[in-house]
Protein backbone atom coordinates (compact mmCIF):
# COMPACT_ATOMS: atom_id res chain seq x y z
CA UNK A 1 0.00 0.00 0.00
CA UNK A 2 1.68 3.41 -0.90
CA UNK A 3 1.73 6.27 1.59
CA UNK A 4 -1.34 8.32 0.58
CA UNK A 5 -3.45 5.51 0.76
CA UNK A 6 -2.20 4.20 4.11
CA UNK A 7 -2.88 8.17 5.21
CA UNK A 8 -6.38 8.13 3.82
CA UNK A 9 -6.78 4.70 5.79
CA UNK A 10 -5.31 5.96 9.01
CA UNK A 11 -7.69 9.51 8.65
CA UNK A 12 -10.85 7.02 7.63
CA UNK A 13 -9.84 4.86 11.10
CA UNK A 14 -9.34 7.64 13.33
CA UNK A 15 -12.94 9.11 12.36
CA UNK A 16 -14.47 5.46 12.80
CA UNK A 17 -12.88 5.42 16.70
CA UNK A 18 -14.18 9.23 17.07
CA UNK A 19 -17.72 7.82 15.86
CA UNK A 20 -17.10 4.78 18.25
CA UNK A 21 -16.48 7.31 21.24
CA UNK A 22 -18.86 9.65 20.57
CA UNK A 23 -21.26 7.03 20.38
CA UNK A 24 -20.47 5.55 23.24
CA UNK A 25 -20.40 8.71 25.15
CA UNK A 26 -23.91 9.84 23.99
CA UNK A 27 -25.40 6.02 25.10
CA UNK A 28 -23.81 5.81 28.67
CA UNK A 29 -22.10 9.10 30.02
CA UNK A 30 -25.25 11.28 28.76
CA UNK A 31 -28.19 8.69 28.90
CA UNK A 32 -29.90 9.73 31.58
CA UNK A 33 -29.09 13.28 31.45
CA UNK A 34 -30.59 13.12 27.47
CA UNK A 35 -33.55 10.81 28.64
CA UNK A 36 -34.45 13.33 31.29
CA UNK A 37 -33.80 16.62 29.65
CA UNK A 38 -36.70 19.19 29.08
CA UNK A 39 -36.28 20.07 25.89
CA UNK A 40 -37.03 16.29 24.80
CA UNK A 41 -40.11 16.18 23.89
CA UNK A 42 -40.54 12.52 24.29
CA UNK A 43 -40.21 12.59 28.43
CA UNK A 44 -43.36 14.35 28.10
CA UNK A 45 -45.22 12.23 25.76
CA UNK A 46 -43.98 9.47 27.88
CA UNK A 47 -44.69 11.46 31.27
CA UNK A 48 -48.98 11.57 30.61
CA UNK A 49 -48.69 8.82 28.14
CA UNK A 50 -51.01 6.75 31.22
CA UNK A 51 -52.11 8.47 34.77
CA UNK A 52 -50.44 9.32 36.85
CA UNK A 53 -50.05 8.01 40.88
CA UNK A 54 -52.23 9.91 42.96
CA UNK A 55 -51.59 11.30 46.20
CA UNK A 56 -53.58 10.39 49.16
CA UNK A 57 -55.03 12.07 52.25
CA UNK A 58 -57.15 10.19 54.76
CA UNK A 59 -56.77 6.92 52.75
CA UNK A 60 -58.46 8.69 49.90
CA UNK A 61 -57.17 10.66 46.84
CA UNK A 62 -57.27 14.09 46.54
CA UNK A 63 -55.71 13.71 42.37
CA UNK A 64 -56.94 12.12 39.01
CA UNK A 65 -56.22 12.17 35.63
CA UNK A 66 -58.36 12.51 32.80
CA UNK A 67 -57.68 11.23 28.87
CA UNK A 68 -57.30 14.46 26.58
CA UNK A 69 -59.27 14.92 23.40
CA UNK A 70 -56.21 15.91 21.24
CA UNK A 71 -52.48 16.30 21.28
CA UNK A 72 -50.06 13.67 21.76
CA UNK A 73 -49.99 13.32 25.39
CA UNK A 74 -52.83 11.21 26.29
CA UNK A 75 -53.67 12.14 29.76
CA UNK A 76 -53.81 14.96 31.97
CA UNK A 77 -53.73 15.75 35.42
CA UNK A 78 -57.22 16.63 37.74
CA UNK A 79 -57.44 17.64 41.13
CA UNK A 80 -60.15 17.42 43.92
CA UNK A 81 -61.01 20.30 45.81
CA UNK A 82 -57.75 21.95 43.97
CA UNK A 83 -57.48 25.14 45.45
CA UNK A 84 -57.41 23.85 49.19
CA UNK A 85 -55.19 21.33 48.39
CA UNK A 86 -52.72 23.22 46.18
CA UNK A 87 -50.24 24.05 48.72
CA UNK A 88 -49.63 20.47 49.48
CA UNK A 89 -49.91 19.12 45.94
CA UNK A 90 -48.47 21.93 43.87
CA UNK A 91 -49.41 21.58 40.15
CA UNK A 92 -48.61 19.22 37.01
CA UNK A 93 -49.25 21.30 34.06
CA UNK A 94 -48.40 19.85 30.64
CA UNK A 95 -47.22 22.97 29.51
CA UNK A 96 -45.75 24.48 32.42
CA UNK A 97 -44.17 21.91 34.25
CA UNK A 98 -44.61 21.09 37.75
CA UNK A 99 -43.63 21.96 41.77
CA UNK A 100 -43.99 20.59 45.02
CA UNK A 101 -45.04 17.17 45.75
CA UNK A 102 -46.08 16.54 42.08
CA UNK A 103 -42.42 17.34 41.09
CA UNK A 104 -40.88 16.00 43.92
CA UNK A 105 -42.33 12.30 43.42
CA UNK A 106 -42.92 12.63 39.98
CA UNK A 107 -40.65 9.54 39.81
CA UNK A 108 -43.27 7.49 42.00
CA UNK A 109 -46.38 9.05 40.41
CA UNK A 110 -44.93 8.33 36.69
CA UNK A 111 -44.01 4.89 37.18
CA UNK A 112 -40.25 5.61 36.33
CA UNK A 113 -39.04 5.70 39.91
CA UNK A 114 -36.42 3.03 39.70
CA UNK A 115 -37.56 1.34 42.78
CA UNK A 116 -40.54 0.20 41.01
CA UNK A 117 -38.76 -1.30 37.97
CA UNK A 118 -39.46 -4.94 39.19
CA UNK A 119 -43.25 -4.00 39.92
CA UNK A 120 -43.19 -2.10 36.40
CA UNK A 121 -41.43 -5.80 34.95
CA UNK A 122 -44.35 -7.99 36.56
CA UNK A 123 -46.43 -5.87 34.94
CA UNK A 124 -44.86 -5.56 31.79
CA UNK A 125 -44.66 -9.88 31.68
CA UNK A 126 -48.56 -9.88 32.63
CA UNK A 127 -49.46 -7.45 29.94
CA UNK A 128 -51.21 -4.79 32.46
CA UNK A 129 -50.91 -1.22 31.66
CA UNK A 130 -47.92 1.10 33.34
CA UNK A 131 -49.23 2.89 35.88
CA UNK A 132 -48.02 5.50 38.32
CA UNK A 133 -47.41 4.95 42.26
CA UNK A 134 -49.02 7.00 45.14
CA UNK A 135 -47.86 9.70 47.63
CA UNK A 136 -49.57 9.00 50.91
CA UNK A 137 -49.80 12.05 53.17
CA UNK A 138 -49.49 13.17 56.77
CA UNK A 139 -52.43 16.07 56.09
CA UNK A 140 -55.78 15.47 57.68
CA UNK A 141 -58.82 16.37 56.15
CA UNK A 142 -61.00 18.13 58.27
CA UNK A 143 -58.11 19.96 59.48
CA UNK A 144 -57.01 21.09 55.85
CA UNK A 145 -60.71 22.33 55.36
CA UNK A 146 -61.34 23.68 58.30
CA UNK A 147 -58.02 25.88 58.28
CA UNK A 148 -58.86 26.76 54.40
CA UNK A 149 -62.23 27.68 55.29
CA UNK A 150 -61.09 29.63 58.20
CA UNK A 151 -59.19 31.92 56.16
CA UNK A 152 -61.64 32.06 53.36
CA UNK A 153 -64.26 33.24 55.35
CA UNK A 154 -61.87 35.91 56.92
CA UNK A 155 -60.70 37.16 53.60
CA UNK A 156 -57.92 39.20 52.94
CA UNK A 157 -54.55 37.12 52.87
CA UNK A 158 -52.84 33.89 55.32
CA UNK A 159 -52.10 31.11 55.88
CA UNK A 160 -52.56 28.06 58.69
CA UNK A 161 -49.88 24.99 59.45
CA UNK A 162 -50.81 22.19 61.66
CA UNK A 163 -48.07 20.12 62.95
CA UNK A 164 -48.83 16.82 65.34
CA UNK A 165 -45.66 17.85 68.10
CA UNK A 166 -45.34 14.10 69.06
CA UNK A 167 -44.14 13.54 65.45
CA UNK A 168 -43.55 16.61 63.28
CA UNK A 169 -45.97 15.37 61.06
CA UNK A 170 -47.83 18.21 59.34
CA UNK A 171 -51.85 17.78 59.68
CA UNK A 172 -52.92 21.41 57.88
CA UNK A 173 -50.83 23.46 55.27
CA UNK A 174 -53.26 25.89 53.59
CA UNK A 175 -52.67 29.33 52.06
CA UNK A 176 -54.93 32.02 50.44
CA UNK A 177 -56.00 33.05 48.07
CA UNK A 178 -55.02 30.05 45.91
CA UNK A 179 -55.64 28.02 42.73
CA UNK A 180 -57.20 25.28 41.03
CA UNK A 181 -54.06 23.59 39.20
CA UNK A 182 -56.92 21.73 37.19
CA UNK A 183 -57.58 25.08 35.20
CA UNK A 184 -54.03 24.79 33.71
CA UNK A 185 -53.41 21.00 33.66
CA UNK A 186 -53.35 20.79 29.97
CA UNK A 187 -52.00 22.28 26.99
CA UNK A 188 -54.56 24.14 25.12
CA UNK A 189 -55.18 27.25 24.63
CA UNK A 190 -57.17 28.10 27.64
CA UNK A 191 -54.80 26.53 29.85
CA UNK A 192 -52.49 28.84 29.20
CA UNK A 193 -54.87 31.60 29.80
CA UNK A 194 -55.49 30.29 32.96
CA UNK A 195 -52.25 30.06 34.38
CA UNK A 196 -51.34 33.94 32.82
CA UNK A 197 -54.20 35.00 35.56
CA UNK A 198 -52.70 33.58 37.99
CA UNK A 199 -49.22 35.38 37.66
CA UNK A 200 -48.57 38.38 40.14
CA UNK A 201 -48.46 40.55 37.25
CA UNK A 202 -51.76 39.83 36.71
CA UNK A 203 -53.15 39.67 40.10
CA UNK A 204 -51.65 41.28 42.95
CA UNK A 205 -52.76 38.91 45.74
CA UNK A 206 -50.55 36.25 43.86
CA UNK A 207 -52.59 33.55 44.58
CA UNK A 208 -49.43 30.89 43.41
CA UNK A 209 -47.29 31.77 46.41
CA UNK A 210 -47.43 29.50 49.27
CA UNK A 211 -47.92 31.45 51.89
CA UNK A 212 -47.64 29.04 54.74
CA UNK A 213 -43.83 27.68 53.43
CA UNK A 214 -42.50 30.70 51.04
CA UNK A 215 -43.59 34.22 52.87
CA UNK A 216 -41.78 35.49 55.76
CA UNK A 217 -43.77 37.80 57.99
CA UNK A 218 -42.50 39.46 61.26
CA UNK A 219 -43.99 37.55 63.59
CA UNK A 220 -44.85 40.00 66.43
CA UNK A 221 -45.57 39.04 69.91
CA UNK A 222 -45.90 35.71 69.40
CA UNK A 223 -42.01 35.21 68.92
CA UNK A 224 -42.06 36.61 72.66
CA UNK A 225 -42.08 32.79 73.37
CA UNK A 226 -38.76 32.25 72.16
CA UNK A 227 -37.91 35.16 74.11
CA UNK A 228 -39.05 33.13 76.94
CA UNK A 229 -37.83 30.04 76.04
CA UNK A 230 -34.21 31.80 75.75
CA UNK A 231 -35.32 33.22 79.27
CA UNK A 232 -35.91 29.92 81.27
CA UNK A 233 -33.20 28.43 79.15
CA UNK A 234 -30.05 30.41 80.07
CA UNK A 235 -31.60 30.90 84.13
CA UNK A 236 -32.22 34.72 83.88
CA UNK A 237 -35.45 33.49 85.54
CA UNK A 238 -36.89 29.92 86.74
CA UNK A 239 -40.08 30.54 87.35
CA UNK A 240 -43.27 31.72 85.82
CA UNK A 241 -44.22 33.43 88.93
CA UNK A 242 -40.61 34.91 89.68
CA UNK A 243 -40.98 38.95 89.51
CA UNK A 244 -38.76 39.71 86.40
CA UNK A 245 -36.63 43.07 86.73
CA UNK A 246 -38.41 45.44 84.32
CA UNK A 247 -38.85 49.14 85.13
CA UNK A 248 -41.34 51.24 83.20
CA UNK A 249 -40.97 53.17 81.59
CA UNK A 250 -37.42 51.58 79.84
CA UNK A 251 -35.41 52.94 77.65
CA UNK A 252 -33.37 50.81 74.70
CA UNK A 253 -30.15 50.71 75.32
CA UNK A 254 -27.79 53.09 73.32
CA UNK A 255 -30.61 55.47 72.73
CA UNK A 256 -32.56 57.92 74.46
CA UNK A 257 -36.25 55.71 72.65
CA UNK A 258 -38.29 54.38 75.32
CA UNK A 259 -39.60 51.00 74.38
CA UNK A 260 -43.90 51.54 74.73
CA UNK A 261 -46.30 48.87 75.47
CA UNK A 262 -49.65 48.62 73.67
CA UNK A 263 -52.05 50.30 76.10
CA UNK A 264 -51.73 50.91 80.28
CA UNK A 265 -51.05 46.81 81.35
CA UNK A 266 -49.25 45.89 84.45
CA UNK A 267 -45.54 45.47 83.18
CA UNK A 268 -43.57 47.11 85.71
CA UNK A 269 -41.19 43.78 87.02
CA UNK A 270 -43.75 41.73 86.16
CA UNK A 271 -43.38 38.03 86.27
CA UNK A 272 -43.19 36.14 83.16
CA UNK A 273 -46.38 34.90 83.09
CA UNK A 274 -48.44 38.19 83.20
CA UNK A 275 -45.95 39.69 80.99
CA UNK A 276 -47.30 37.42 78.40
CA UNK A 277 -50.72 37.06 79.27
CA UNK A 278 -50.70 40.77 78.83
CA UNK A 279 -47.87 40.65 75.92
CA UNK A 280 -45.21 43.42 77.58
CA UNK A 281 -42.87 44.82 75.70
CA UNK A 282 -40.69 46.31 77.74
CA UNK A 283 -40.88 42.90 79.93
CA UNK A 284 -39.51 41.30 76.74
CA UNK A 285 -37.37 43.41 74.83
CA UNK A 286 -35.20 43.93 78.06
CA UNK A 287 -35.32 40.06 78.66
CA UNK A 288 -33.98 40.46 74.91
CA UNK A 289 -31.14 42.87 75.76
CA UNK A 290 -30.43 41.37 78.79
CA UNK A 291 -29.22 37.74 77.27
CA UNK A 292 -27.53 39.74 74.10
CA UNK A 293 -27.85 38.65 70.60
CA UNK A 294 -25.56 35.54 70.82
CA UNK A 295 -27.67 33.97 73.30
CA UNK A 296 -30.92 34.92 71.84
CA UNK A 297 -29.66 33.86 68.31
CA UNK A 298 -28.62 30.57 69.25
CA UNK A 299 -31.87 29.74 71.04
CA UNK A 300 -33.92 30.55 68.14
CA UNK A 301 -31.98 28.89 65.99
CA UNK A 302 -32.74 25.47 68.48
CA UNK A 303 -36.15 26.46 67.36
CA UNK A 304 -35.10 26.18 63.70
CA UNK A 305 -34.56 29.72 62.40
CA UNK A 306 -32.48 31.00 59.81
CA UNK A 307 -32.25 27.37 58.11
CA UNK A 308 -34.08 26.24 55.13
CA UNK A 309 -37.09 23.13 56.24
CA UNK A 310 -37.62 20.43 53.71
CA UNK A 311 -41.12 18.91 54.20
CA UNK A 312 -39.98 17.38 51.83
CA UNK A 313 -41.16 20.58 49.73
CA UNK A 314 -38.57 23.45 50.94
CA UNK A 315 -39.80 26.23 53.45
CA UNK A 316 -38.16 29.60 53.26
CA UNK A 317 -35.36 30.01 56.23
CA UNK A 318 -36.79 32.47 59.19
CA UNK A 319 -34.43 35.10 60.30
CA UNK A 320 -33.21 36.07 63.86
CA UNK A 321 -30.51 38.09 62.73
CA UNK A 322 -26.49 37.99 64.18
CA UNK A 323 -24.10 41.07 64.95
CA UNK A 324 -26.88 43.10 66.40
CA UNK A 325 -26.65 45.41 68.82
CA UNK A 326 -28.46 45.57 72.25
CA UNK A 327 -31.30 48.03 71.33
CA UNK A 328 -31.87 45.92 68.19
CA UNK A 329 -31.88 42.78 69.70
CA UNK A 330 -34.45 44.15 72.35
CA UNK A 331 -36.75 44.82 69.07
CA UNK A 332 -36.04 41.15 67.26
CA UNK A 333 -37.00 40.03 70.87
CA UNK A 334 -40.54 41.08 70.43
CA UNK A 335 -40.57 39.84 66.54
CA UNK A 336 -39.97 43.72 65.03
CA UNK A 337 -36.67 44.69 63.71
CA UNK A 338 -35.22 42.07 61.34
CA UNK A 339 -36.51 39.04 62.58
CA UNK A 340 -39.14 37.15 60.13
CA UNK A 341 -40.80 33.87 60.38
CA UNK A 342 -42.66 31.40 58.29
CA UNK A 343 -45.60 30.25 59.35
CA UNK A 344 -44.37 26.78 59.64
CA UNK A 345 -41.37 27.82 61.58
CA UNK A 346 -44.18 29.29 64.36
CA UNK A 347 -46.07 26.31 64.22
CA UNK A 348 -42.90 24.61 65.19
CA UNK A 349 -42.10 26.72 67.91
CA UNK A 350 -45.40 25.95 69.53
CA UNK A 351 -44.76 22.54 68.57
CA UNK A 352 -42.01 21.87 70.62
CA UNK A 353 -43.71 23.42 73.79
CA UNK A 354 -45.77 21.17 73.91
CA UNK A 355 -43.82 18.12 72.90
CA UNK A 356 -42.30 19.18 76.35
CA UNK A 357 -39.24 20.83 74.57
CA UNK A 358 -38.28 18.03 71.88
CA UNK A 359 -39.06 19.52 68.24
CA UNK A 360 -39.82 17.09 65.22
CA UNK A 361 -38.46 17.52 61.81
CA UNK A 362 -41.82 18.89 60.21
CA UNK A 363 -42.93 16.22 57.35
CA UNK A 364 -45.58 15.75 54.83
CA UNK A 365 -45.49 12.39 53.15
CA UNK A 366 -46.04 9.71 54.96
CA UNK A 367 -45.31 6.94 52.50
CA UNK A 368 -44.93 5.94 48.87
CA UNK A 369 -46.24 2.66 47.30
CA UNK A 370 -46.21 1.21 44.24
CA UNK A 371 -49.41 0.95 41.99
CA UNK A 372 -50.55 -1.73 43.52
CA UNK A 373 -50.11 -0.24 46.74
CA UNK A 374 -46.88 -2.44 47.91
CA UNK A 375 -44.62 0.26 50.49
CA UNK A 376 -42.13 1.89 48.59
CA UNK A 377 -40.68 3.83 51.30
CA UNK A 378 -42.12 4.70 54.93
CA UNK A 379 -41.27 8.09 56.61
CA UNK A 380 -40.10 7.76 60.37
CA UNK A 381 -40.31 11.11 63.09
CA UNK A 382 -36.88 12.67 63.49
CA UNK A 383 -35.85 14.63 66.27
CA UNK A 384 -34.60 18.06 64.85
CA UNK A 385 -33.01 19.66 68.29
CA UNK A 386 -34.01 19.90 71.81
CA UNK A 387 -35.11 23.72 72.25
CA UNK A 388 -36.13 23.78 76.03
CA UNK A 389 -35.84 21.02 78.53
CA UNK A 390 -39.21 19.60 79.56
CA UNK A 391 -39.25 21.36 82.94
CA UNK A 392 -38.47 24.40 81.32
CA UNK A 393 -41.13 23.43 78.19
CA UNK A 394 -43.77 23.00 81.20
CA UNK A 395 -43.30 26.48 82.93
CA UNK A 396 -43.70 27.66 79.39
CA UNK A 397 -46.43 25.88 78.73
CA UNK A 398 -48.32 27.15 81.79
CA UNK A 399 -47.90 30.44 80.84
CA UNK A 400 -49.10 30.38 77.83
CA UNK A 401 -52.00 28.20 78.59
CA UNK A 402 -52.49 31.46 81.20
CA UNK A 403 -52.88 33.53 77.79
CA UNK A 404 -55.56 31.45 76.47
CA UNK A 405 -57.69 31.13 79.76
CA UNK A 406 -57.33 34.72 81.51
CA UNK A 407 -55.37 37.11 78.46
CA UNK A 408 -55.33 37.78 74.75
CA UNK A 409 -55.88 34.48 73.47
CA UNK A 410 -59.56 33.39 74.91
CA UNK A 411 -61.09 33.35 71.36
CA UNK A 412 -59.14 29.89 71.19
CA UNK A 413 -60.60 27.90 74.32
CA UNK A 414 -61.95 24.73 73.71
CA UNK A 415 -64.31 22.78 75.76
CA UNK A 416 -63.07 20.30 78.06
CA UNK A 417 -59.18 20.80 76.25
CA UNK A 418 -56.05 22.67 77.64
CA UNK A 419 -55.35 25.28 74.86
CA UNK A 420 -52.23 27.22 75.12
CA UNK A 421 -51.39 30.34 72.97
CA UNK A 422 -49.76 33.39 72.24
CA UNK A 423 -50.96 36.23 69.87
CA UNK A 424 -49.44 38.51 67.84
CA UNK A 425 -50.24 42.15 66.11
CA UNK A 426 -46.75 42.40 64.30
CA UNK A 427 -45.75 46.24 62.51
CA UNK A 428 -45.94 46.02 58.81
CA UNK A 429 -44.65 48.90 56.63
CA UNK A 430 -42.69 51.98 56.67
CA UNK A 431 -42.90 53.49 59.93
CA UNK A 432 -46.34 51.03 60.64
CA UNK A 433 -47.97 52.69 57.50
CA UNK A 434 -50.02 49.30 56.50
CA UNK A 435 -52.06 47.42 58.06
CA UNK A 436 -50.67 44.93 60.81
CA UNK A 437 -50.48 41.07 60.45
CA UNK A 438 -52.29 39.48 62.82
CA UNK A 439 -50.49 36.28 64.74
CA UNK A 440 -51.83 33.32 66.45
CA UNK A 441 -50.06 30.43 67.65
CA UNK A 442 -51.25 27.28 69.95
CA UNK A 443 -51.89 24.11 70.75
CA UNK A 444 -54.55 21.67 72.55
CA UNK A 445 -54.14 19.34 75.50
CA UNK A 446 -56.20 15.92 75.79
CA UNK A 447 -57.12 14.92 79.72
CA UNK A 448 -54.12 12.01 79.21
CA UNK A 449 -51.95 15.27 78.72
CA UNK A 450 -51.10 14.26 75.34
CA UNK A 451 -50.97 16.87 72.62
CA UNK A 452 -52.39 16.01 69.39
CA UNK A 453 -52.09 19.74 67.17
CA UNK A 454 -50.03 22.98 67.61
CA UNK A 455 -51.01 25.45 65.28
CA UNK A 456 -49.74 29.00 64.02
CA UNK A 457 -52.23 31.24 61.83
CA UNK A 458 -51.34 34.93 59.83
CA UNK A 459 -53.79 37.04 58.84
CA UNK A 460 -52.40 39.43 56.58
CA UNK A 461 -56.11 42.25 55.39
CA UNK A 462 -55.21 45.47 53.79
CA UNK A 463 -59.02 45.84 53.87
CA UNK A 464 -59.61 45.52 57.49
CA UNK A 465 -59.91 48.31 60.12
CA UNK A 466 -56.85 48.52 61.51
CA UNK A 467 -58.30 49.34 65.06
CA UNK A 468 -60.15 45.98 64.44
CA UNK A 469 -56.76 43.72 63.22
CA UNK A 470 -54.85 41.70 66.47
CA UNK A 471 -54.24 38.14 66.78
CA UNK A 472 -56.90 37.29 69.40
CA UNK A 473 -59.67 38.57 67.31
CA UNK A 474 -58.70 37.06 63.42
CA UNK A 475 -56.40 34.57 64.18
CA UNK A 476 -57.39 33.22 67.04
CA UNK A 477 -61.11 31.82 66.05
CA UNK A 478 -59.15 29.86 62.74
CA UNK A 479 -56.51 28.04 65.22
CA UNK A 480 -59.24 26.89 67.42
CA UNK A 481 -61.32 25.44 64.45
CA UNK A 482 -58.10 23.46 63.03
CA UNK A 483 -57.86 21.66 66.62
CA UNK A 484 -61.13 21.06 67.17
CA UNK A 485 -61.43 19.52 63.73
CA UNK A 486 -58.16 17.09 64.52
CA UNK A 487 -59.12 16.57 68.03
CA UNK A 488 -63.00 15.59 66.89
CA UNK A 489 -61.09 13.23 64.13
CA UNK A 490 -59.38 11.36 67.19
CA UNK A 491 -62.69 10.42 68.35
Amino acid sequence: MNKPLRRIALFCGLLVLALLIRDNWLQYVKADELRTATDNRRVSIERYASPRGDIIVDGEPITGSVETKAGDFKYKRTYKNGAMWAPVTGFSSQAFGSTQLEKINDGILTGNDDRLFFRNTLDMLTGKPKQGGNVVTTLNSAAQKAAYSGLKNQGGKGAVVALEPSTGKILALASYPSYDPSSFAGSRDGDAEAWSKLQKKSDSSDPTLNRALRETYPPGSTFKVVTAAAALENGKYSSADQKTDSPLPWVMPGTQTELKNEGNIPCKDATMRVALQYSCNTVFGKIGADLGNEKMLDEAKKFGFDEEQFTPTRANASVFSKDMNDSQTALSSIGQFNTAATPLQMAMVASAVANDGKLMKPYMVDSLQSSNLDPVEKSEPQELSRPLSPGNAQILQSMMETVVKDGTGKNAQIDGVTVGGKTGTAQHGVKNSENPYAWFLSYAKLPDHSSPVAVAVVIEDDNAVRDDISGGGLAAPIAKGVMQAVINSKK
